[in-house]
C-alpha cells in the first residue's frame, strides 16, 4: 500500500514492529522511521493498519507511559485506521482522536496480500462526507473500489459482514469439494458445473481451495495466504461479538468462527484460510496431502482425526 502511494507521487514516511516489513519498505524506496512517533513528523496524514482494536487505541492514546499517536500529531491532522476491528473499538478511535482535535476515517480493507501489492482493494470506509472525500483520492491509489459505508464504524461493520460472508461460503466449498471426492467427481467436474450455477461464490471461482480449476488460487502454491487462517478466525470472531451485541441469531457465523479457530490453534494459522478444506478431508479421513478426487495415496488406509474445542476461542 505504502508502495503504490509513493509510486503515485505520495511523499510517505514509515514504519513497523517488524524489522523484515522495515526493510522491504526501505528496498522500495520508502524512508522508514525509528519510531511511530517520529514517521508522524510534518505528516498531513496518519495511516494505521494494527492486528486488533486493542493495539489501534493504545497507538492512539499511548501505552506504558510513551506518548500516543494523537498528542503528538499536528492540530487537525487526518487519521486513516485501515485495521480490521469490532466496530465500538473503531468508533472509540473516531472518538478519542476527534476529541484531541483531528479529522478521522476508517477504511478497512478486501483483497489481500494480492490486492495491495497490485492496488486492487476494495475499501469499505465509515466517516463523515468531508473526511471521505479527503482520504478517497489515496484509497483509489491503492485500490479499485472504494465504498463509503456511513459514519464512523460502518466500514468496519461492512468488513465485518462481508467476511462472515466469505468464511461461510469457503466452508461450504471446501465440504462440497471433499463430499465431490468421496462421491468420485473431479475438482474440474464440480468446478465447471457449481462455477456456473446457483453455487457460484467468490470462495470457488477466485480463491478455489483446490488446485487446478483456478490457476492463482492459494491451493496451487500449497495454500501460501493469500489472507491467512488466523486472520479469518479473528475477523469472524469480530462478527461474532457483533451478533451476540446486536441480538442476531447468526448460527452460521459463530459455527464458522469456531471451525477456523480451532483449526488455526492446531496448525493451520499461517496457511491461507481455503486450506480449511485439509481439515475436512482429515476429519472425513481422507489424506490432506491427497489432491486426486476420491483416491488414495498407495499403500495407504484412510485415517480419522480428532479435533478439539479450545475453551478461550483463540487461534493461538
Amino acid at each position: 500500500m505504502a508502495v503504490n502511494l509513493v509510486r503515485a507521487g505520495y511523499r510517505v514516511t514509515g514504519f513497523d514492529v517488524v524489522p523484515a516489513a522495515r526493510e522491504a519498505a526501505k528496498a522500495h524506496g520508502i524512508p522508514v522511521a525509528g519510531s511511530a512517533i517520529d514517521a508522524l513528523a510534518g505528516a498531513d496524514l496518519v495511516l494505521t493498519m494494527f492486528p486488533s482494536g486493542r493495539h489501534v487505541l493504545d497507538a492512539y492514546q499511548g501505552s506504558d507511559g510513551d506518548p500516543g499517536l494523537l498528542a503528538t500529531a499536528r492540530p487537525g491532522t487526518m487519521f486513516l485506521d485501515c485495521s480490521t476491528i469490532n466496530v465500538e473499538e473503531a468508533r472509540a478511535a473516531a472518538r478519542l482522536t476527534i476529541e484531541a482535535g483531528h479529522r478521522s476515517v476508517d477504511a478497512p480493507v478486501s483483497g489481500g496480500v494480492v490486492g495491495a501489492e497490485a492496488g486492487t482493494l476494495t475499501f469499505m470506509a465509515g466517516g463523515d462526507d468531508a473526511d471521505f472525500e479527503a482520504v478517497r483520492p489515496l484509497l483509489e491509489v491503492m485500490g479499485k473500489r472504494v465504498v463509503h459505508c456511513g459514519s464512523h464504524g460502518a466500514g468496519q461493520a461492512a468488513k465485518i459482514c462481508n467476511n462472515l460472508i466469505l468464511g461461510v461460503s469457503m466452508i461450504a466449498v471446501s465440504e462440497a469439494f471433499v463430499l465431490g471426492e468421496k462421491l468420485g467427481l473431479t475438482h474440474q467436474a464440480l468446478f465447471d458445473v457449481a462455477s456456473a450455477a446457483s453455487g457460484q461464490c467468490w470462495a470457488l471461482t477466485t480463491n478455489c481451495p483446490v488446485p487446478g480449476p483456478v490457476p492463482t488460487s492459494p491451493a496451487n502454491r500449497d495454500y501460501q495466504p493469500g489472507f491467512a487462517s488466523a486472520l479469518m478466525a479473528k475477523d469472524l470472531n469480530l462478527a461474532v461479538n457483533a451478533l451476540n451485541g446486536t441480538g442476531v441469531a447468526g448460527e452460521m457465523g459463530a459455527l464458522a468462527a469456531h471451525i477456523y479457530d480451532r483449526f488455526a490453534a492446531e496448525g493451520g494459522a499461517g496457511r491461507d484460510f481455503s486450506a480449511i478444506i485439509t481439515e475436512i478431508r482429515r476429519a472425513s479421513g481422507k489424506p490432506a496431502r491427497d489432491e486426486a478426487a476420491g483416491e488414495l495415496a498407495p499403500g495407504e488406509a484412510p485415517r480419522r482425526h480428532s479435533t478439539r474445542a479450545h475453551d478461550d476461542g483463540s487461534p493461538e
